[in-house]
């Protein structure tokens, strides 16, 4: 008779654990050999920073590319599940450089999806380039309404707001606590008279009214000297003596004196604008619908807090990250193609789920209302309806639009 060996079971459950693990292995391997990285362009730069009215907030050197790195540790932490990976090839100008020439070689190499942090001038001038015909440019530092207006492009794509979605949404939180009366004060900049002029129309939008409005032309002569703070103070009560008025909105970009204003008004009253209660894009204070982990995973990385800018880098990537994931490709174009397709949805940690304008490119999106301490609201303001979309009522809408993409 013969007699049939056993294999001990704590054996046979070696050899089966063994084989499952060669086997995750395996495929493990073939889904990384199978993964074709997608490659993401940063162009920006580097350009002489504005000092700050108050040394309390310099200006970051790495501004911008912090978040567009962070957004691509989020998409590969995706692409981990989804057999996609995310590479960001980084250019960064110098001052004097060749802006067109760092494009040319990014475009070179082969990569279709160029991210920017450049002035309106240098971005025109870069989109219009036979190089970049074949290429989606996302803006994350432009705010200028020309970009989404006359001067639109169908190659460029906006993360950061545009002045005219600030606007409306200051105005409409001012017009819903009914400070409908406001006295504007506009500072040199051209940046600063096109806001102004964004205010003014959004007080004819939404029912608001400009009692007066002034220039800056004070020069402060000696502002660290012992002294300096009666200078301001009494320009500021000179300047606002005599109207009636619920609140001051400044047009300060260059931060000239906007920090100045407060508590140097003639009446007490708030201050609203470029400084103030700020409409932004981010802001250091927001911690709802799951901000606190974006702002704490950024804190990690960049030793620093996010800024607007750091911000709309993040979102460029992740909307990157986003459309290869939801149109299952790597493929620049069909990624580039998905974006502005009616299924693409990018959240932003902003309570609702954000998309691109047909008519524009613009990211319709929340406007934070913040001070240097506290999110005080987000616009739209509850009231304010849009037949297709709420977030449509800040900046301009299909109806009134100058772009004409073609």
């Amino acid at each position: 008779m013969t007699v049939l060996s056993r294999v001990p079971m704590n054996r046979w459950r070696s050899a089966v654990s063994l084989l499952a693990l060669v086997a995750v292995v395996m495929l493990t391997t073939s889904a990384r050999g199978d993964q074709t990285a997608v490659e993401i362009g940063w162009l920006s730069q580097a350009v002489k920073r504005t000092m700050p009215l108050s040394y309390l907030d310099q200006p970051p050197g790495d501004e911008g590319n912090q978040g567009a790195r962070l957004g691509i540790a989020d998409d590969n932490t995706t692409g981990h599940f989804t057999g996609q990976s995310f590479d960001l090839v980084e250019s960064v100008i110098p001052e004097d450089g060749d802006v067109a020439g760092g494009f040319r070689d990014l475009a070179a190499k082969g990569i279709r999806l160029v991210v920017t942090d450049l002035a309106a001038p240098t971005l025109l001038s870069v989109a219009r380039l036979p190089a970049a015909a074949e290429v989606k440019i996302f803006n994350t530092a432009a705010p200028d309404d020309r970009l989404r207006g006359e001067d639109c492009r169908a190659n460029i794509l906006h993360l950061l707001p545009s002045r005219a979605m600030l606007a409306d949404a200051l105005v409409q939180y001012l017009v819903a606590k009914r400070w409908r009366d406001l006295l504007l004060v506009v500072g040199r900049s051209d940046g600063d008279r096109e806001f102004a002029g964004d205010i003014r129309h959004a007080a004819l939008k939404f029912q608001g009214r400009i009692v007066q409005e002034k220039p800056w032309t004070f020069i402060p002569g000696a502002r660290r000297t012992d002294t300096g703070h009666f200078a301001i103070q009494a320009e500021v009560a000179r300047l606002t003596q005599g109207i009636s008025y619920d609140i001051l909105v400044v047009a300060d970009e260059e931060d000239a004196f906007g920090d100045e204003v407060s508590y140097h008004t003639f009446a007490p009253r708030p201050v609203a604008g470029t400084q103030g209660l700020v409409p932004s894009a981010w802001a250091r204070p927001h911690e709802q619908w799951g901000a606190t982990q974006l702002q704490n995973r950024f804190l990690r990385q960049a030793k620093r807090w996010m800024t607007d800018r750091d911000y709309t880098g993040w979102m460029a990537t992740r909307a990157i990250g986003e459309a290869a994931a939801q149109s299952k490709s790597t493929d620049p174009a069909v990624i580039a193609g998905f974006l502005r397709d009616d299924r693409f949805e990018l959240a932003g940690y902003k309570g609702v789920r954000l998309s691109f304008r047909s008519w524009d490119g613009q990211l319709r999106q929340p406007i934070l209302l913040a001070d240097a301490r506290s999110l005080v609201s987000v616009s739209p303001q509850p009231g304010f309806l849009h037949q297709f979309s709420e977030l449509d009522t800040l900046g301009i809408d299909k109806p009134e639009t100058k772009c004409r993409m073609g």
